[in-house]
């Protein structure tokens, strides 16, 4: 007779999570780091028993917002390079809806989290409950179908039984290099509270390893044809070469066959800042040696990427005219975009394929040779605007500047939206591999302080530092109470430009008044003198407010040595960005228009348009 345990389906779904493991530096440990849960009436009861009773086993943390912490737990799994991750659980209504905007983020930077959002009841008795959402057509829906889109794999459980077949198939989702995304299993509250008698193997440690596919003979021998004719190559590296733990390859190939890297914002510090062979930033927000060298490059060999239009640069920067790309990548939906030749294979295998396919071939001297120049050229044009001019409202060029020479070379910056990516992504100096750790696959505000609770978590031992704008400090900041409570320290620097200052940048770039993005600029009968220093001591951190990068400079060091979470608060400058380097972005400007400085964005713009190559 088979051997079974009586269990109820939350107690069954906390067991089997806490017996999935990986190995970690030769080490084996649990896959699930913890559980971030915020209970309400959907989910109290059942979950909330089945946690507490597998507490030791898999640890549960408290968060402030849902989202938020969605954010953390895929801060975590971004910091941990995919290899460990959390799961979330809410209440129905909008505790679950909450997390739908951090699904989204997680499905376009395809990271893994396992979302548990409470859900109605699977017998209907008590319908319609309290936050219930009801389809006049349909009854089989719940608010929780919004997360559909924004999944990876999604499933309903209305029977203690179905956790069988869902759960082993969310684990192959959430650990799978190609498929990898948010998973979400809606769990229907009075179905976590019901017994089924599970078979006892269901619940025996499995050991999930990374798939690393090599790549197929015929596509290794196409890509290798492309690269050994290459004058001018150049590699893209993306978030695929952290994951893949493909670094040391990348740099060993680049070395070897004399082809220089420029980075995305996934891939940034895949290569320590100063390695010869790394140019730095690409695409919109790129270096301009990264982004000379790609206007002339022949051949891409584009690593780990989706290749998004910041990338790019909405498909205008690659200018040669014969020029190929070839697409390394594990997902074949991203290695077959735009008339690529395709290389469907995991970044490290196939890096290690390639190299022996191309055998003795390095690019000609003349070209390294003139990425070099290139490197010298942006590095005193970087410094130019790293340094303090004594400005009363520094740029945020000149914070980064400061921050960055706070840093140790394991010190790790977290930043999402706005401005300051862009400025990071051209600016900062890495001196370790993760140690950029910035979201911008979707671009979420709010995901800074949350971003870099989940980083610490992952990475107590190194230095934290979150980089946010006063727009999405006030979006989400209740992590910092979080932090506190949790004994993990971040030092956050709140950079207070009085608004939306990186979209008032654009909107006045495209022709546009200055309007409803600066707080000046809005409809109001006030503005409120927002205290940020006060705010964030109100939460527990050290606050405190400076003025000069001279001043914050002496913060920092100070917040070096805090025991909790620091928040230092400086003004900026609104208006200044970094001019030096760069690209053109496709953001449509209007046809018609009353205003003289539109229509003359938009002859800008279609001349822009023009210098696309959306084939090869």
């Amino acid at each position: 007779m088979m051997a079974t345990v009586r269990l109820t389906m939350a107690q069954a779904l906390v067991r089997y999570l806490t017996a999935q493991t990986t190995r970690l530096d030769g080490e084996t440990v649990p896959l699930f780091a913890g559980m971030w849960a915020i209970f309400g009436h959907g989910n109290v009861a059942g979950m909330g028993d089945a946690l507490w009773h597998g507490r030791e086993a898999l640890p549960t943390y408290r968060a402030h917002n849902e989202q938020a912490m969605a954010h953390a737990a895929i801060a975590y799994a971004k910091a941990m390079n995919r290899r460990r991750m959390m799961a979330c659980t809410t209440s129905i209504g909008p505790g679950a809806t909450n997390m739908v905007t951090a699904a989204a983020l997680a499905h376009a930077n395809r990271l893994p989290v396992l979302l548990l959002p409470g859900d109605v009841f699977a017998n209907r008795h008590p319908d319609p409950v309290l936050q219930q959402i009801e389809d006049f057509a349909d009854g089989t829906v719940s608010a929780n179908d919004c997360f559909r889109p924004v999944s990876r794999f999604f499933d309903r459980i209305q029977r203690p039984e179905q956790l069988l077949t869902a759960l082993p198939r969310a684990l192959a989702v959430l650990t799978d290099p190609a498929e990898c995304g948010p998973v979400t299993l809606a769990l229907c509250q009075d179905t976590q509270a019901e017994a089924y008698d599970f078979p006892a193997s269901f619940f025996q440690p499995r050991l999930w390893t990374p798939r690393r596919a090599r790549p197929d003979e015929d596509e290794l021998a196409a890509a290798a044809h492309a690269l050994s004719g290459a004058e001018k190559p150049l590699i893209v590296a993306g978030g695929g070469v952290h994951y893949s733990g493909a670094g040391e390859r990348l740099r060993q190939f680049a070395e070897d066959h004399g082809v220089p890297v420029a980075e995305t914002q996934a891939g940034k510090s895949a290569l320590v800042w100063d390695h010869p062979m790394n140019l730095g930033s690409i695409g919109v927000t790129g270096s301009s040696a990264a982004n000379a060298c790609a206007e002339e490059a022949d051949v891409i060999l584009a690593v780990g990427t989706r290749l998004q239009d910041f990338t790019t640069g909405s498909w205008g920067l690659f200018k040669h005219p014969g020029r190929r790309i070839v697409i390394l990548n594990a997902q074949p939906f991203d290695a077959h975009k735009h008339h690529a030749i395709p290389l469907v294979a995991d970044a490290r295998a196939g890096l290690d394929e390639l190299a022996k396919a191309l055998g003795a071939y390095r690019s000609p001297a003349s070209w390294t040779e003139a990425a070099g120049r290139r490197l010298g050229d942006w590095a005193q044009a970087a410094e130019a605007v790293l340094a303090d001019t004594g400005a009363a409202l520094p740029s945020d060029a000149q914070v980064i500047g400061a921050v960055n020479r706070s840093c140790a070379a394991s010190d790790i910056v977290v930043c999402a939206a706005g401005g300051l990516p862009g400025e990071l992504h051209k600016l900062w100096r890495a001196g370790r591999p993760n140690g950029y750790h910035v979201e911008y696959g979707y671009s979420c505000m709010g995901y800074e302080i949350a971003g870099g609770l989940g980083v610490k978590l992952a990475q107590p031992d190194r230095e934290v530092i979150v980089m946010v704008g006063d727009g999405s400090y006030l979006m989400m900041n209740s992590e910092i109470a979080t932090s506190v409570m949790l004994g993990l320290k971040l030092t956050i620097v709140v950079l207070d430009n009085q608004g939306f200052g990186c979209i008032n940048r654009l909107q006045q770039g495209t022709g546009s008044a200055p309007f409803n993005n600066l707080l000046k600029d809005t409809t109001h009968a006030t503005l409120p003198a927002i205290d940020f220093r006060a705010h964030a001591e109100s939460l527990g951190a050290i606050a405190e407010k400076v003025s000069g990068i001279p001043a914050l400079a002496a913060a920092l060091a100070g917040a070096r040595s805090s025991a909790t979470t620091h928040v230092i608060v400086i003004d900026t400058d609104p208006l200044v960005s970094t001019e030096a380097g760069g690209h053109w972005w496709d953001v449509a400007v209007p046809e018609v228009s009353e205003r003289a400085e539109v229509r003359d964005a938009r002859a800008v713009y279609d001349g822009n348009r023009r210098q696309q190559k959306l084939g090869v």
